[in-house]
């Protein structure tokens, strides 16, 4: 409860919302994107409509970057080259908020089957924020000087965009960054705060495909088979060993069975099952051994059961391979000494750092390295925060089709902060 009480306090008390940009234009923004959601890579209606926001204030804008990307430049004068990136694709999910501007979109999805598509992770906060961030920055360019660049991400939900746009030569068709910027809203704090974790915040994420292969047969006969559900089973519980007896207790890893699909018919043997798995860490020292155990794993249990060599199971992983982030320590204490002095000090949180994937902190990666920070901002109204901090409702978060932000404050608080972690970095002595 000391947190509620600080957060209270904070909210009604200091005045934190300065800025006058985010008003009725950067909320029609918000909802119109969200009630118009496109799926990882297919976010052209979307990224012409940024591209044509960015052109209207002034920008340098190339769109169709890394097929869907919008790479935005404003220069001002001499100084340091700042990246902020905000991520612009939706995801499979039928939403259910019922709000007036709730998305109704359907589309074909990499199976080309029909799904409904929502901004279920709160990209569409993220896009109107760096749209109001830009402008708020033009309004004050006697505030600051350097490079401000503006890029507008597809497929972050897949892991692959950030990939994509430097393997296409953002930083050397572009300015290189000096500094890297991203915000992401969740729902464990209120709108109008902004919390962070210095160093590894957020996960390596690998999908991971293992293939069983056995010899099929009637069930009345299983010793002339080699049954590949019973090797499955074995294998799965096989892997929980991995994270609980195989790495450091100190170092967090995940290993997630997320499907399993074998046969089709009571009384038959199938020849092969299909396991889906997720692998999290953050070090790539660890996820290189828990890679290198489920080899050892998969094989070892085939060998148990006699499985012929040209049977061996197969490890395959798939390119929605999501980095480690990590947050600079030396860059987020400036970034966040700027943001205290924008939103009040009580309204920033340090918190523990999270399991899921963002693709963002692969534009930190590239030699040599890149100060990189991603801070979260609170996404749930006041209201609904302390009633679940009392315990009597539960906030949807991220990825659920009720997740819904308060919009105004979540809005105000990203662009103050944003723009304040900005002009501080351009302006910090170097």
């Amino acid at each position: 409860m000391k947190i509620l009480k600080k957060i209270i306090i904070a909210i009604f008390i200091v005045p934190i919302f300065s800025l006058t940009v985010v008003g009725n234009e950067i909320l029609d923004l918000y909802k119109y994107l969200h009630a118009n959601p496109e799926l990882s890579w297919q976010e052209y209606k979307t990224s012409d409509l940024l591209a044509e926001k960015m052109e209207e204030l002034g920008f340098s804008v190339t769109k169709g970057f890394a097929k869907t990307g919008v790479v935005s430049i404003y220069k001002n004068g001499k100084g340091p080259v700042l990246m902020i990136r905000a991520d612009m694709d939706g995801l499979p999910v039928q939403e259910k908020t019922g709000l007036k501007y709730a998305s109704q979109v359907r589309s074909l999805y990499t199976d080309k089957s029909e799904v409904y598509v929502m901004h279920a992770c709160g990209h569409d906060v993220h896009m109107a924020v760096a749209i109001g961030t830009a402008k708020e920055l033009l309004r004050n360019k006697n505030k600051w000087s350097g490079t401000l660049m503006v890029i507008f991400q597809p497929a972050e939900e897949r892991g692959q965009g950030s990939a994509r746009m430097l393997e296409e030569g953002l930083f050397e068709k572009f300015p290189r960054p000096d500094y890297n910027l991203a915000l992401h809203v969740g729902s464990t704090l209120p709108a109008g705060t902004v919390a962070y974790h210095k160093g590894y915040a957020m996960a390596n994420v690998d999908m991971a495909d293992i293939t069983i292969f056995g010899v099929g047969g009637h069930g009345a006969y299983p010793h002339t088979t080699k049954d590949p559900i019973v090797l499955a089973s074995k294998i799965v519980l096989a892997l929980q060993t991995i994270v609980s007896r195989e790495i450091d207790p100190l170092n967090p890893a995940v290993v997630t069975v997320g499907s399993i699909h074998g046969g089709f018919k009571h009384n038959i043997i199938s020849d092969e099952v299909k396991l889906q798995l997720t692998l999290r860490s953050y070090t790539d020292e660890v996820r290189e051994k828990i890679i290198s155990k489920i080899k050892r794993i998969i094989r070892g249990e085939a060998i148990s059961m006699g499985i012929p060599e040209d049977k061996m199971p197969t490890l395959k992983l798939r390119d929605e391979f999501t980095p480690a982030l990590y947050n600079t320590p030396e860059f987020v204490d400036i970034v966040i000494k700027h943001i205290k002095n924008s939103i009040g000090e009580n309204n920033v949180f340090e918190t523990p750092p999270v399991m899921g994937g963002e693709d963002f902190g692969r534009f930190g990666r590239v030699e040599p390295k890149i100060p990189t920070f991603l801070f979260w901002i609170g996404g749930p109204s006041l209201l609904d925060w302390e009633k679940s901090e009392k315990g009597e409702i539960s906030i949807p978060g991220n990825h659920s089709p009720l997740f819904a932000p308060d919009p105004e404050p979540t809005l105000k608080t990203g662009v103050s902060a944003m723009t304040a972690a900005a002009i501080g970095v351009f302006n910090e002595p170097r």
